[in-house]
C-alpha cells in the first residue's frame, strides 16, 4: 500500500440528500409548499423525490425505517443540517419570505463573512439552512491570505428588503 493521499476530484458535489421522514405527505407539503421544491416522483406512501429546476431529485424523503416517528433526542449523532445554496440575495430574501409566511419560526440566521444564512427546522426536526454565498473576491481575508469566516448576526429585516 502506498503512502499517498486520496483526493476527491474537484468538481465533485453533493448531489441529494435522502431523509428519514415520520409522515410523508407531511414533509412532501412542507419541502413542496413551503420551499418550493418540485415533486419529481412519489412511491407510494414510502419515498418520495423533489428537486428544483427539474433535476431527477435534490431532496429524497422515506418512510422506510421511521413511519410515525420521533426526531432524534438531542445529544445523538446524525444530521445537522441540509443546506441549500440559493443563486443570489434576492433569491435568498424570497425563500426566507416563504418560510415566514407558511409560519415556520428561525432558530437562527448569520452572516459567515463568505456567506449570509438563516436556519430552522423540517416538521421531522430535520435541521435546513438556507443560504447564499457572496463573492469569493468579496470573503473576509487575513493578510496572509486566509480566509476569515464568521458568524456575526444577519440582519434579517433589509435580507427581506431584498425580496421580489
Amino acid at each position: 500500500m502506498t503512502d499517498t493521499k486520496f483526493i476527491t476530484h474537484p468538481e465533485t458535489r453533493v448531489g441529494h440528500v435522502h431523509l428519514k421522514v415520520a409522515d410523508l405527505d407531511r414533509a412532501i407539503s412542507f419541502y413542496r409548499d413551503v420551499l418550493g421544491f418540485e415533486l419529481q416522483q412519489k412511491f407510494g406512501t414510502q419515498a418520495a423525490f423533489l428537486s428544483a429546476g427539474g433535476y431527477h431529485h435534490h431532496i429524497g424523503l422515506n418512510t422506510w425505517d421511521s413511519k410515525n416517528g420521533t426526531p432524534p433526542p438531542r445529544g445523538h449523532t446524525g444530521l445537522f443540517h441540509v443546506a441549500f445554496l440559493y443563486p443570489d440575495r434576492r433569491a435568498l430574501a424570497a425563500a426566507l419570505r416563504a418560510v415566514l409566511y407558511a409560519g415556520v419560526s428561525l432558530d437562527g440566521a448569520a452572516d459567515h463573512g463568505v456567506s449570509e444564512a438563516v436556519y430552522f427546522t423540517d416538521p421531522d426536526g430535520n435541521g435546513i439552512e438556507l443560504y447564499r454565498d457572496r463573492d469569493p473576491q468579496d470573503w473576509p481575508r487575513d493578510s496572509f491570505g486566509t480566509l476569515g469566516m464568521s458568524n456575526a448576526p444577519l440582519d434579517i429585516e433589509a435580507l427581506l428588503a431584498e425580496a421580489e
